[in-house]
């Protein structure tokens, strides 16, 4: 963690939460644990008082019963409710919105043309983190409307603790990026599955079977983490010699067009995020 900020406004800074769901959760443990902020600059609403009550007694953050209170306190406004709830909920706070507040949005296929339709004040960001950022091993995805220093400064002393933070600077590219990396975690969790069942059919007991699935993909990627200037193909060619064992699969997944399998889930996702932005407008 560093120990000084790009933004030295920060300690000083309230950080609410319109919404206090998984992710929110996630992302108040990372920076109170990180200690970007205490808990006292946290203030979180929600539509039940069941996870504020969980969040109050856990991190000792702040919680309102109104969305419109957090807003009018915080100059931070992280909005992370659902895509289909927030048309609705960005409705009742629009107009509480100022200039100088930093609105971030988490919504995935909300873009910045429909949400510029609700809140006509303040500085707005697109911010996409995955699900790994719960154990500080994230991407965590933002782009700004109307990019400037204190904005980039605030948005990467925020989340720098849960991951990796990047700034993208076209939706396209942050499309791209939530596919691959926030979407892509359940992606690779399916090919989990795939392999953990495979390896229970063969005698291993489901512990283990766990396990070994476990441990091959985060020995793979530990290993291309660590494995700096050598492309992931050089690392795959090293596990593979010809008319070999791992060759004789590799073979089989080409000529059943694994890549193409996977594109196309890429592209149906793509396709998915596009539909609930047309329906936003």
């Amino acid at each position: 963690m560093n120990s000084t900020y790009k933004n030295p406004l920060l300690k000083s800074m309230k950080i609410g939460f319109v919404g206090a769901g998984h992710m929110t959760q996630a992302l108040i443990k990372g920076m109170i644990q990180s200690k970007s902020v205490r808990a006292d600059q946290i203030i979180v609403s929600n539509r039940t008082p069941g996870k504020l009550i969980k969040l109050s007694e856990t991190y000792g953050v702040q919680t309102r019963d109104y969305n419109e209170q957090v807003v009018e306190e915080c100059d931070v406004v992280v909005l992370a409710m659902k895509p289909q709830d927030m048309p609705g909920a960005i409705e009742s706070i629009a107009g509480a919105f100022t200039e100088h507040q930093i609105i971030i949005s988490l919504a995935a296929g909300i873009p910045f043309s429909t949400l510029t339709r609700q809140i006509s004040d303040g500085r707005l960001v697109r911010l996409m983190p995955n699900t790994p950022s719960i154990i500080g091993r994230g991407v965590l995805g933002f782009m700004s409307q109307k990019p400037d220093d204190y904005v980039t400064a605030t948005v990467e002393d925020l989340f720098s603790s849960l991951g990796v933070v990047m700034q993208v600077d076209t939706e396209e590219k942050f499309d791209a990026l939530m596919i691959s990396c926030s979407s892509g975690t359940g992606f690779v969790f399916e090919l989990m599955m795939y392999w953990q069942d495979w390896i229970e059919e063969h005698g291993f007991s489901e512990e283990w079977a766990r396990k070994m699935t476990v441990e091959t993909f985060l020995g793979a990627s530990l290993l291309a983490a660590e494995s700096e200037g050598i492309e992931i193909e050089e690392l795959q060619s090293r596990v593979s010699s010809k008319k070999g064992v791992t060759a004789a699969g590799l073979q089989s997944m080409r000529e059943m067009e694994i890549e193409r399998a996977v594109r196309f889930c890429f592209e149906k996702a793509a396709m998915r995020s596009k539909e609930i932005s047309n329906g936003s407008k």
